[in-house]
This record gives C-alpha cells, structure tokens and sequence, in this order.
C-alpha cells in the first residue's frame, strides 16, 4: 500500500505501526485534536478520508477501561463510522481494523483457538469488538468495502500503560525502593498469550502487503500461553526486585479474567496467508517493558530496585 490513513498514530500500538510503515508508506496520521473518532461525524470524517486519498485505512484507536457504553462508542460505533466513511469517501479503500482475543470469551483450557472458533464473548470490551468486526464483515461480505480485521492477543512491550497487568507492575518496580519488601496485584493466575506490540506492527504491514484474501480475521499471537504469574516474575527478576509479589490487592477485572482462565491463539492462519510469525518471544518483550519504563522515568528509575545510575 503506498497511501495509508493511519488512525492512533501516537498510542501504544499506532505508534509502532507508524514506526514499521513510515519507511517506505506515505502515512496520513490525523491528530486526535484534528480527529478524535468518538466525536467526529460521519459527513466531516467522510471528508477526511476523501481529502486523504488512501489506498487504506487503518484503525489503531481503542479503550480498555470503562463500562458498556464506552466500550460499544470506542469500538463499534467508531467501526460504524469508518465504514461508512470509507465505503463513501473512498472506495477501493482497504479498512484494517484491529480486534481483541476477547472477542472469543471462554475456551478449551490447554489448546489454541483458531479465527473459526465460535465467538463468545464475556466481558463488555469483548462485546463491543466482536460486534465491531461483525460489522466489518458484512461489509466485507457485501462487496461495499475490502477489510481485514487482525485479532490481537495480548500485546506488551516497550511503552505499555499500567493499564494492564505487566505495565502496572513495572510502575509498581519502579515506584519501590531498595528494601521494599512487596508488591500488590490483583490474582495472576490466568493464562494468557502475550505478544510483542513491535510484532503487531509487522502483522499491520503483512496485511497490508498482502493481496485480497476470503479470510476476513486473522489471529495475531505468540501461539504460547503462560501463567500471568510466570511473567510478573519474569519482570520483577529483570528488575532486580526479589521481594514478595503479592496477589490480594483488589482488582477490578478480577472477575472478567477468572471467566477466562486460559487463553493462546492459533496464529497458522497468519503465517500461511500473510507471511507473517512472531519475531519476539516474551523475555524480549519483559526487557522492552522494563528499558522503557527505566528510560520514560530516570528520575525514579535511579532509586527503583535494579537500576543502574
């Protein structure tokens, strides 16, 4: 693709998609002051995308926390709005949106689920993504718009938001200071797939690089599940902490995890269709997490257990 209307360019996924495409892609990345999907119009974002002329659209935006109705405004309905706006202002486009393993809701404990497994979601962000790519297929389906939807797994790296699990715990190792006995989190039991955000970049640009295809979803993962448990501690070694992790602070999302004790993607369909595999295992990413982290914040970082001055 040569043209691409890139939507959440600064955040933790955008900005790595950004990184991955500028090279050899003329990028048009809006400004969340010039554009903020939740409150644009259909007619004014028609516009926007008619004036940027894309050979494809791709939707990096999204919202992890808050209750049904910001998740169904942050997801589907701004899924609702590209399309339309797509399909009007510039047809011929490819919309690439990305999705979540939520989508899937509970599954077999121990196997991998793969793109046709049945889809049911048990949480609100499930919901509302799996409803947004419902969308984008019967668009697709329809001939109205070419589409693609990757399902991300769980991605981390460098940059995470202490809005997940791994981010709230190197904010937590950065936070503590030498001798700091211990550290809360919520249970970290539950078994998930992580997969590096710098390879969810690279899946953006396989898709984009590859012809037209009769799948629609594309699972985008590691293929391993670990104990969340296993990589908090992973994290707290390469910090240098060797205190006690404690796993009794409330946590809000407790519930929503509990419901899905295990879940690992099969990601075949990806390298078979799109060339596309993972690059980076999770010690790789534990490391970008934690040298992100230390850099965004050196200050703190030269106190934190297992920084170096």
């Amino acid at each position: 693709m040569s043209r691409v209307l890139l939507f959440g360019a600064s955040g933790f996924v955008g900005s790595r998609v950004r990184s991955v495409l500028e090279p050899d892609t003329e990028l048009v990345c809006p400004r969340r002051a010039e554009c903020d999907l939740l409150d644009i119009g259909v007619a004014e974002l028609t516009e926007l995308v008619h004036a940027a002329r894309p050979d494809a659209v791709v939707n990096c935006t999204g919202q992890l926390t808050g209750g049904g109705y910001a998740m169904i405004r942050a997801h589907t309905l701004v899924t609702a709005k590209l399309i339309e706006a797509v399909t009007v202002g510039a047809p011929g486009a490819r919309l690439i949106r990305l999705g979540s393993a939520g989508e899937y809701g509970p599954v077999p404990f121990g196997a991998p689920v793969a793109e046709d497994a049945p889809a049911a979601p048990v949480s609100e962000y499930g919901l509302s993504h799996l409803a947004a790519t419902q969308l984008v297929g019967l668009a697709h389906s329809s001939g109205r718009i070419s589409a693609a939807v990757l399902r991300v797994f769980n991605p981390i790296g460098p940059g995470l938001s202490a809005e997940n699990v791994l981010g709230r715990t190197a904010a937590l190792l950065l936070a503590a200071r030498n001798g700091v006995p211990e550290i809360g989190l919520g249970p970290l039991g539950a078994y998930r797939d992580f997969v590096d955000v710098r390879d969810v970049a690279l899946a953006v640009r396989a898709v984009l690089r590859a012809p037209d295809s009769p799948h629609l979803v594309f699972n985008i993962s590691s293929g391993h599940a670990v104990a969340t448990r296993h990589a908090v501690r992973m994290l707290a070694r390469t910090a240098g902490f060797t205190g006690t992790i404690r796993e009794q602070t409330p946590d809000p999302a407790a519930a929503r995890t509990a419901s899905v004790p295990w879940m690992c993607g099969d990601n075949s369909l990806a390298l078979r269709v799109l060339g596309w595999k993972p690059a980076y295992d999770l010690p790789d990413s534990i490391r970008g997490i934690w040298e992100a982290a230390v850099e965004a914040d050196p200050e703190r970082a030269a106190l934190a257990v297992g920084a170096t001055a």
